[in-house]
């Protein structure tokens, strides 16, 4: 039985009303008032000029993608450490992902790393804002500029953070959230798609509509996709949003919370950088090893408490692992890394039961290892005469 589950939503506001309405008028499907309001509340709240609601967060990366003209003979650059559907929609449009290693301290792509493998077939930058974190978006838009490559942002994990007081999301060329059940705000499945630039919300809405064309009913100018989001999951969505600050808080206080009582045990966790605003969508800690990693997380599991692994490198998964390469720091990360329950109603003695458990497992294998040590230094050692 799962006690305190790794992530659950919280459905205490407007949701219930809304959808009811919804139901009330038979707006359920693509079309409906509740997908504007969502869009036009969601793109005011980060800053951007536009935003359109899709059907989740992969298919609003394939959307991006498409919409920047990346396919087949284009490379684009990637963090290995993310979520499998950053990677999967490059696939999608015939690219060519170029895996980039991480930051120590931020678990962020590298900008060194980023700069090093542009070459001339780079057509953009998809970042990932990984786990609520942002990016170094100076130093990326920066290479980006010099070499006149475009920046997507994958923001799925980061609604509502900011990086120099601007919103994720509202920086790059073009930007990407994913509403599904474990996300800050969600509306079951769901996405959205965001860019400051009219040109790129166009296709956007072209390609997700099926590729209708707007000077005629039923005449379709383009292999489009079914990408919309219905006017239901918008009525969550528009709930959501209500409350996002309010979760925001609540899931910066967790972490807070993890921080006070996890300070003294032999665990890292991902610190808040300078200049930017971490919303921590996962709290996550690394311990010693990846054996060590897998024990605990049975442990805690034994107890009633779900976790996560940090995301695998996806250049060490199957499909992605030819050639051959070594992304060390992302490697380290992924073998090591454990998200704790994040949501934003976990209490105060949930975080302290989890926090105990953590500190009870690190003890008792510390004691072990201390007793097998001192086992062995007590064994005589016998040496054979040679002759």
């Amino acid at each position: 039985m799962i006690e305190i589950p790794v992530y659950q939503p919280s459905l205490s506001g407007n949701e219930k009303k809304y959808v009811l309405d919804c139901l009330e008028s038979t707006w359920i499907s693509s079309k409906g008032a509740y997908l504007s309001k969502f869009e036009d509340a969601f793109a005011q709240k980060i800053n951007v000029k536009h935003a359109t609601a899709v059907s989740n967060g992969t298919v609003a990366l394939h959307l991006a993608l498409l919409a920047l003209g990346v396919g087949p003979g284009d490379e684009v650059i990637v963090p290995t450490l993310t979520y499998i559907a950053s990677v999967n929609a490059i696939r999608y449009v015939g690219a060519t992902p170029i895996f980039v290693d991480s930051l120590r301290d931020t678990w962020q792509a590298d900008p060194a790393d980023i700069e090093k493998k542009i070459t001339s077939k780079t057509k953009a930058i998809l970042l990932v804002h990984l786990y609520g974190h942002p990016c170094n978006m100076d130093e990326v838009m920066r290479i980006a500029k010099q070499h006149g490559v475009y920046v997507i942002e994958d923001a799925a994990e980061a609604f509502g953070s900011k990086y120099r007081d601007v919103c994720v999301g509202a920086i790059g060329d073009i930007a990407t959230f994913s509403f599904f059940g474990n996300k800050t705000i969600t509306t079951g499945e769901g996405g959205m798609v965001v860019t400051n630039d009219q040109t790129l919300i166009d296709r956007v809405k072209h390609l997700k509509g099926q590729g209708l064309a707007t000077h005629r009913q039923y005449w379709h100018d383009v292999v489009g996709y079914n990408y919309r989001m219905t006017n239901i999951c918008a009525a969550i969505g528009l709930a959501q949003l209500e409350q996002a600050d309010q979760f925001i808080e609540q899931k910066r206080n967790v972490a807070n919370l993890y921080k006070k009582y996890l300070k003294d045990l032999p665990v890292e966790i991902q610190e808040e950088a300078p200049d930017v605003f971490h919303t921590y969508w996962m709290f996550s800690i690394l311990v010693a090893d990846a054996k060590i990693r897998d024990q605990l997380r049975d442990y805690l599991l034994e107890r009633g408490i779900e976790t996560r692994p940090l995301f695998y490198p996806v250049h060490t998964m199957p499909m992605y692992s030819t050639p051959f390469q070594s992304h060390k720091v992302a490697e380290d990360l992924g073998w090591r890394g454990i998200n704790l329950p994040s949501y934003p109603g976990l209490q105060e003695s949930q975080i302290i039961k989890v926090c105990d458990c953590i500190k009870t497992f690190l003890g008792k294998r510390q004691n072990n290892l201390y007793r097998n040590r001192a086992e062995i230094a007590a064994v005589p050692i016998r040496c054979n005469k040679q002759n």
